[in-house]
């Protein structure tokens, strides 16, 4: 990213653009930026890459015309991205940053670029690094973690999961040991059931590995350090539970409870665990 302006978009309304990459300047300040526009709808992220802390972008596309705003923490527009007659066949285009409190305009300049096909930044960041999922845009097929300010790449892995825009990844600390881990959401299931891929930091080796976590929406309680699975099945009628304690990061399971459907009050009840399999 030195020096250079990625500009992505997933274009994904009623005619596909695909993705279209893009390098360039906003004067002379080196970002990239990634943009997913869903008929009028526009999500978006960019990043200064003196720093690599991704910045979330919300707006609209309309008549031709690319309209982003920035916020602050406190949910105020401060800046606006724009782009006029926006044309995916173009080699060139053209746009404006805009400081809403100094109403200063910066030019943006963008010309495509073939490199890094398939590369989408990651609204999740931690505080010294920063993720990219490889992506054909339906699902992900690599992850990528660089160095933020250098944009080294310090890891990667070869995942298989469904394709979310900018948020496959988030961040937490998933063995309750202080350090901040990363997931990968994986597929979703029949009703509200997900899956997603958890991988631990070793503050030694300062690597990821894979946790081998597995489970079924899973849900982390850092004060009661335990792990807590739901697994709804036929329309809610059938609902397991299950709660698990870490020993040497290995998930162990601590107990598990059955929950089905009383057809004549319409409430759950707990029931036998073979009741649920």
């Amino acid at each position: 990213m030195k020096k250079l302006l990625t500009f992505t978009l997933v274009l994904c309304f009623m005619i596909s653009f695909g993705q279209i990459n893009y390098i360039g300047f906003i004067k002379n300040i080196p970002i990239e930026f990634s943009a997913n526009i869903d008929r009028e709808r526009v999500s978006a992220i960019y990043v200064y890459t003196a720093f690599d802390e991704p910045i979330i972008l919300t707006g609209s596309f309309e008549n031709g015309t690319i309209n982003l705003f920035e916020k602050d923490a406190k949910g105020t527009k401060t800046a606006t991205l724009t782009f006029l007659n926006f044309n995916s066949d173009s080699t060139t285009i053209e746009g404006t940053w805009k400081d809403l409190k100094t109403n200063k305009d910066l030019k943006i300049t963008l010309t495509k670029e073939i490199d890094n096909l398939g590369e989408v930044i990651q609204a999740i960041s931690t505080k010294d690094k920063y993720f990219k999922v490889v992506t054909d845009f339906s699902n992900v097929s690599e992850i990528k973690i660089y160095q933020k300010k250098t944009d080294k790449l310090i890891q990667k892995f070869d995942v298989a999961c469904n394709f979310r825009g900018f948020n496959n990844i988030d961040v937490g600390d998933f063995n309750f040991d202080g350090f901040a881990d990363f997931s990968v959401f994986e597929t979703s299931y029949a009703g509200p059931n997900t899956s997603t891929l958890y991988f631990l930091y070793n503050p030694k080796t300062k690597k990821y590995y894979d946790s081998g976590f597995s489970g079924v929406s899973l849900e982390f309680d850092s004060k009661l350090q335990r792990i807590f699975e739901t697994n709804q099945c036929c329309a809610g009628a059938s609902v397991t539970t299950a709660e698990y304690k870490l020993v040497n990061n290995a998930m162990v399971l601590v107990k598990e409870r059955c929950f089905k459907l009383d057809e004549k009050t319409q409430e759950r009840t707990e029931r036998k665990m073979s009741d649920c399999k």
